[in-house]
């Protein structure tokens, strides 16, 4: 059988079946055309091992003597523990996009004494974005139990370090980094959502490897329930990365002629360090059909969220004040949070009564909605369907709705326990409940929260997590399909449920509860590692941060804000004129460089100063750009020095202008004399920005400033030795 060879957009996979077996030979750069005699690149056999050389299968096995994680571990009662799968048929696709060759294929395996087979779909989408999925289907006459089917991919032998995320509550998504070591590094995620601790990207490179520099694997897994990832080091000297559903004790037992698919593994390869990982996860999510805006065109809209302006304390004048203030200001979606629904006026009670408070809205929520969509906004509502707070009606109807132990209930979590949807009478309810309010109110939005982890999860006594999340993207699935029209963001106390699965059904995501400009920072540039910025919620907060108790100037919050799905989080029916005035002043330049952020290539400078940071988003065809200069603490510098502008066209001619989104940026800087280019601006090449750089103001902490960039001419070469620069 022929090997299985897949190219597309600079990333390659090759998959060899001389025997018998789907065996790994290489993910990661395109080896060209042309393969040299495979069966001339078998391994050499060393002393006390295996008489042959030992295979690293699609599905590794004990059976092919990997003595590695294996990739399937299941029985039939404790026997048929030891699976040995080999190749039935290999199906290849997708040449007529690729220049003749292959880009997707469906390989199945088969043990027919085991009485298992696994279906294997790989896909490498345009971007160099692979995708990866497995099903196992049970042959066998009686059941059959899963305790664990991954997927894993090789990785190149030059890789020495790994970079995974972490965090907790409203400090998501923080990097750490250590030397790859032989052995086994696996992250467990236990919390029944993906969680706030999540490592959002797995990745392993070259010694060093940055934004723009090293080789680097990564990988993904497009699931919101419990999972692991991983990094495999074996003792042979090969390493793989890969993840997997982690599934409680008997989650998982298939019926004869049952099956079970996994969620999908997406991987990137990136010769050219983490930015090329970034460039492929997002070619793939803005190729989607149905990514925002891409059948309507319609624009990302500015949202006002009310939660940090009024909390619980729903009044009619308070929230009409609101409207009109935010309408003025240039807002353009206005979300009612939590405390509209029956018994809500903490958060002690009242989830799962899914019913406008009628004491609260004696005419329900159409004089509200009727007032925002009057000002040219359109109306989102807060929901958080999935929990329920055990003093309300609907605990108190349907108490063995909540999910967990047989006989007992789970520790309370905020005063909240988790509604058992894979029960369909529960289900059911939440759908009708949720379809009623969309049917008879013009609500465009839904912010959808999800706010604690399901450590016990079960449902008719078994763990129930795999089938919970199930629930929840079936729910999910069929609201969408009644109300196609309805944006949905996935919140999770914050940043508790981004991933790839959610994503295929929700619109954005919120990266934290954190409004605090400098925390955000950090949490939207490594959540940006995978997701695009227009699905990333990122609102500017009042003055003083509700979370931290820090204090900012408006142009570092609206600069903050800038880089993802912009809005405002903040009580703006009291503003001074001039912070009025300044406000819109940021929103109306956030809509000016819309479209730019929101299709652009992000970019992010190796910035060797750990004080300074810089970011930006470059038009595809070079034309533009809008970069973020961020000064995150005092430096040991005197001065920033000359700071780089990476992405631009290294022969076309550029004018670099500063952009301040306040009207009176001068407490962002501490200087005697700025550098001279900052009045007027500069022209340069885009070789010159990048290798060179300008010299940067000396920034106050915690402040930033705008780069804006354009394209002035499409400059011939510079002479010999020289990069063009002029002040003008």
């Amino acid at each position: 059988m022929e090997p299985l060879y897949l190219r597309r957009s600079g990333t390659s996979l090759l998959i060899d079946f001389s025997t018998g077996e789907a065996a790994l030979l290489h993910f990661g750069a395109d080896l060209g055309p042309a393969l040299p005699d495979l069966s001339l690149l078998g391994d050499a056999v060393p002393h006390s091992a295996f008489d042959v050389p030992v295979t690293l299968g699609l599905i590794p096995q004990a059976s092919s003597g990997w003595r590695g994680r294996p990739g399937l571990r299941g029985h039939r009662n404790g026997q048929a523990f030891s699976a040995r799968l080999r190749v039935v048929s290999v199906e290849r696709s997708g040449g007529e996009r690729s220049g003749g060759e292959a880009c997707s294929a469906v390989i199945t395996q088969s043990d027919p004494e085991a009485g298992v087979s696994v279906r294997t779909e790989i896909k490498i989408n345009d971007g160099g974005l692979l995708q990866l999925r497995h099903r196992l289907d049970n042959d066998g006459a009686g059941p059959y139990s899963l305790d664990e089917l991954a997927a894993v991919l090789p990785v190149g032998r030059a890789a020495t370090e790994i970079l995974d995320l972490t965090g907790r509550w409203c400090r998501e998504s923080h990097p750490q980094r250590q030397p790859l070591h032989q052995g086994t590094w696996v992250r467990s995620g236990r919390h029944g959502r993906t969680g706030h601790d999540a490592s959002l990207l797995l990745a392993a490179g070259t010694p060093g490897f940055g934004n723009r520099h090293g080789q680097v694997w990564a990988v993904h897994l497009g699931w919101s329930g419990n999972h692991e990832s991983f990094v495999d080091a074996a003792a042979d000297g090969r390493t793989v990365m890969g993840a997997s559903e982690l599934l409680g004790a008997g989650e998982i037992s298939l019926a004869a002629n049952a099956s079970y698919e996994t969620p999908w593994l997406f991987a990137a390869y990136s010769a050219a360090g983490l930015d090329g990982i970034s460039d492929a996860f997002y070619t793939w999510f803005r190729g989607r059909p149905h990514h925002p805006g891409v059948q309507s065109g319609k624009a990302r809209p500015v949202v006002l969220n009310v939660w940090e302006a009024v909390y619980f304390d729903h009044r009619m004048p308070v929230l009409l004040d609101l409207a009109e203030s935010a309408a003025r200001l240039g807002v353009e979606r206005y979300v009612l949070d939590d405390g509209w629904f029956r018994g809500r006026r903490n958060d002690q009670a009242g989830l799962g009564d899914w019913y406008v408070d009628e004491d609260l809205w004696p005419g329900g929520l159409a004089p509200l909605i009727d007032a925002v969509t009057g000002h040219g906004m359109e109306f989102g509502l807060w929901v958080e369907p999935e929990m329920v707070n055990e003093d309300s009606d609907l605990a108190r109807a349907h108490p063995d709705w909540i999910a967990g132990p047989a006989g007992r209930l789970p520790e309370r979590w905020r005063h909240q326990q988790v509604l058992d949807l894979v029960n369909p009478e529960a289900w059911q309810y939440i759908f009708d409940r949720l379809d009623a309010l969309l049917s008879e109110y013009r609500i465009s939005y839904l912010k959808w929260d999800q706010n604690r982890d399901l450590t016990e999860m079960g449902h008719a006594g078994r763990p129930s997590v795999h089938a919970q999340t199930r629930a929840v993207y079936r729910l999910l699935d069929e609201l969408r399909l009644a109300h196609p029209d309805v944006e949905i963001e996935s919140c999770s106390s914050g940043g508790a449920r981004v991933d790839l699965g959610i994503l295929e059904r929700t619109d954005r995501i919120w990266a934290s509860d954190c409004n605090d400009a400098l925390e955000r920072q950090t949490i939207q540039r490594w959540t940006g590692m995978v997701v695009p910025p227009e699905l990333v919620g990122s609102h500017i907060g009042p003055t003083t941060s509700h979370t931290t108790a820090r204090t900012h100037d408006l142009s570092f919050r609206a600069i903050t804000a800038m880089f993802g799905h912009f809005g405002l989080e903040w009580d703006v029916r009291h503003l001074a004129d001039s912070e009025r005035t300044e406000l819109a002043g940021a929103i109306a330049l956030f809509k000016q460089y819309r479209p730019l952020l929101h299709s652009g290539r992000m970019v992010r400078a190796d910035e060797p100063d750990p004080a300074l940071r810089l970011h930006g988003v470059v038009s595809h065809d070079g034309g533009e750009a809008l970069y973020a200069l961020v000064s995150l603490a005092t430096s040991f510098a005197e001065v920033p020095g000359r700071v780089c502008l990476p992405g631009l066209l290294p022969d076309a001619a550029y004018r670099v202008e500063a952009v301040y989104p306040a009207a009176d940026d001068r407490r962002a800087f501490l200087q005697a004399v700025p550098p001279a280019w900052l009045a007027g601006g500069v022209e340069a090449t885009g070789r010159f920005l990048a290798e060179s750089g300008l010299p940067m103001p000396v920034l106050n902490p915690e402040h930033g400033l705008l780069l804006a960039v354009r394209r002035v001419t499409a400059a011939a070469p510079a002479a010999a030795g020289g990069h063009p620069v002029r002040k003008s």
